[in-house]
């Protein structure tokens, strides 16, 4: 008999299931603590896009917090595999992997969990809008500094993300799409779910890592997509000021792309419409990936 497949299917240590009966004991200190790690991806022509760096960056993370994961990366993409395999999804898939510390005792020691929890949550994909294209989207600027990298490691992709929610829903609460935030000498680091870039001149410049941001895997793969324009992108310090001089402006996450940024709290960015530089290189980001994805070259 062949196996029934899901709407939405969810890993949890070995056993799939439909994401709306799928379960971690309340004992994991994913759960308690926020003590774990994950990667966000997406497919394109089916295929997880940039998995290697994803899982690489998913050790490095784990390793910062002192967590084993089981699994080996061919392991880990087999699981991914089987998840997706059991979905019963049209077009692109989002996939969603997390480690955490495991189920223990109520106790921040570490030797009181047995093993790690492993879960996998794939479901559709959702396409940007052609109407953000072609308008861009508004944000604003968080009053929520970004944590001190001192605090917590920005290099750490941590299921703890409270920082994070509350600048967007800081955003959400003023009808914005997206929350820029600041570090605490009051330079541009990211925003709360993307890395941005400002435009000046046909120059693309994001703030450098020393500036307290995640090293997005979308962010240097748009080093990459560069090479294949006419425009410059590099790291550079940016402040408040940078934005309200910038020609142009996007944001970028595994989900998102490239995404024009028009509109910053109150103020236009440029003409208040997605610039040729941006609209240049999203072209090309999604040209890129559909070819490292198997893609045809059109």
């Amino acid at each position: 008999m062949e196996e029934a497949q899901l709407s939405s299917a969810v890993y949890v240590n070995g056993a799939i299931s439909d994401g709306s009966v799928a379960v971690v004991p309340v004992f994991d200190h994913g759960f308690l603590y926020g003590e774990g790690v994950y990667e966000t991806l997406r497919t394109y022509h089916g295929s997880p896009f940039l998995l290697d760096r994803h899982l690489a960056r998913l050790r490095n993370s784990a390793s910062l917090i002192h967590l084993t994961i089981p699994q080996s990366d061919s392991e880990l993409t087999a699981a991914i595999a089987e998840t997706m395999g059991h979905a019963a999804l049209e077009g692109e898939q989002y996939v969603r992997l997390l480690v955490t510390r495991g189920v223990g005792d109520i106790s921040y020691d570490p030797a009181g969990c047995s093993a790690p929890t492993v879960v996998i949550i794939v479901k559709a994909h959702r396409e940007i809008s052609s109407k953000d294209m072609e308008d861009g989207i508004r944000i604003i600027t968080s009053s929520f500094v970004r944590n001190h990298p001192e605090a917590i490691n920005p290099r750490i992709k941590s299921n703890n993300l409270l920082n994070n929610a509350l600048a967007m829903q800081e955003a959400i609460q003023a009808g914005a799409q997206e929350a820029l935030m600041l570090n605490y000498r009051g330079e541009l680091s990211e925003c709360s779910q993307s890395n941005v870039f400002l435009v000046r001149q046909n120059e693309v410049l994001t703030p450098p890592l020393e500036s307290g941001l995640l090293e997005g895997i979308t962010r240097n793969f748009v080093f990459e997509v560069g090479a294949h324009t006419d425009f410059t992108v590099r790291e550079t310090v940016l402040r408040d000021s940078h934005v309200h001089e910038a020609d142009e402006m996007f944001i970028t996450s595994t989900t998102r792309e490239i995404l024009p940024v028009t509109r910053v709290d109150d103020r236009p960015i440029g003409t208040g419409v997605p610039g040729p530089v941006t609209l240049t290189l999203a072209t090309t980001f999604r040209h890129q990936a559909e070819l490292l994805s198997g893609g045809s070259d059109r």
